[in-house]
């Protein structure tokens, strides 16, 4: 059995780690470099890096960021944000990204999963897909959850894995920086239903949430915040309690 992973997020707005309720009401929680390398050292599995207004403001993500979180971390880490082409995700990878995360340029021109696919492969290419509940329909929404598209969630899912993504990171933006849980039923849709992991995210507030959304949910990894930015959960506690439940992960 494959262990579950650990991710903590840092989303990133003007070279700071933010976090907010819902998407908004954003606060600062950190230095983005220096968070990172304190949850390599506290056993998190990987790290995702997302400049969240990087697509909105018409910006690339800074591969110096990328060359500075891979100098201070000895595990692997995503980075995302602006990314629009291949070039710009040769950029990251050379600065020492071990994944890319793509979100509104995939919605853009879906064609961009397979050229990543195709010159890195697919276990460099994480599609993101930040998708809400409107009229009991899960849609998916760009540009940092601020424009609607067209796209369902579990079609636009299955289309990106046959493109070539190598993992989905699934964020609930109804349930983001809730606590409240994740989206245990729409997780556990898109695990059994594409070959390809699913990273979980949105509504981690308890240790309880991680193991509720590793079983009933079927994720591969849980992704969280606020709760590990601010210390409200320990990584060690939480692969801890996880264990002693019976879940697989890496101690």
């Amino acid at each position: 059995m494959l262990a579950k992973r650990i991710i903590p997020c840092l989303d990133i707005k003007d070279g700071r780690t933010v976090k907010g309720v819902n998407f908004v009401d954003l606060r600062d929680a950190g230095d983005p470099v220096e968070l990172g390398a304190i949850y390599s050292q506290k056993g998190a599995d990987e790290l995702v890096f997302l400049d969240i207004t990087a697509t909105h403001e018409k910006r690339k993500t800074l591969s110096a960021l990328a060359r500075q979180i891979a100098a201070h971390l000895n595990i692997p880490f995503t980075i995302g944000g602006g990314i629009g082409s291949v070039a710009d995700a040769e950029i990251l990878l050379e600065s020492g990204a071990d994944k890319v995360s793509i979100n509104s340029a995939a919605v853009r021109n879906p064609a961009l999963i397979e050229d990543l696919a195709k010159r890195f492969g697919s276990q460099f290419v994480v599609v993101a897909i930040d998708a809400r509940q409107v009229a009991d329909e899960w849609i998916v929404h760009v540009s940092g959850g601020r424009k609607a598209t067209d796209k369902k969630l579990f079609s636009w899912a299955k289309e990106c894995a046959d493109r070539g993504a190598g993992e989905i990171l699934f964020t609930s933006m109804d349930n983001d920086g809730t606590k409240a849980g994740f989206a245990n039923a729409a997780t556990a849709h898109l695990s059994d239903t594409l070959p390809i992991p699913i990273i979980a995210s949105g509504g981690a507030g308890t240790m309880e949430h991680f193991y509720d959304v590793f079983t009933e949910g079927k994720a591969d990894a849980g992704l969280a915040a606020s709760i590990f930015h601010f210390k409200e959960i320990e990584i060690v506690d939480l692969k801890r309690y996880l264990k002693d439940k019976g879940v697989a992960v890496r101690v």
